[in-house]
């Protein structure tokens, strides 16, 4: 059963260099650890969410603390700050 982990993130400022940075950066990053999709959803004028989807929750599971420094890094880089963060497996998609 797949495994996804979403985190909601503010922002102070938004950029196309922000969202560069993102898009040519991290989400490689992200996928570098075991995931099979990453999304980065703007969610408002200074938030948005990174939607990550792993093929099981065994695979997130050993991804999580390479995640968390991936997440601790873009912090230092980019101004933002994460709100909260949940994780399930998924139930059912289209």
């Amino acid at each position: 059963m797949s495994y996804s982990t979403i985190s909601l993130w503010d922002v102070t400022d938004w950029t196309d260099a922000h969202e560069t940075l993102a898009r040519d950066k991290f989400v490689p990053m992200i996928m570098s650890v075991g995931a099979d999709r990453v999304q980065m959803v703007r969610t408002g004028d200074k938030s948005f969410c990174v939607i990550t989807e792993y093929v099981d929750a065994q695979t997130a599971e050993k991804a999580q603390k390479r995640i968390a420094e991936i997440r601790g890094q873009a912090a230092e880089e980019l101004p933002m700050t994460m709100a909260s963060a949940s994780a399930g497996s998924v139930f059912a998609h289209g």
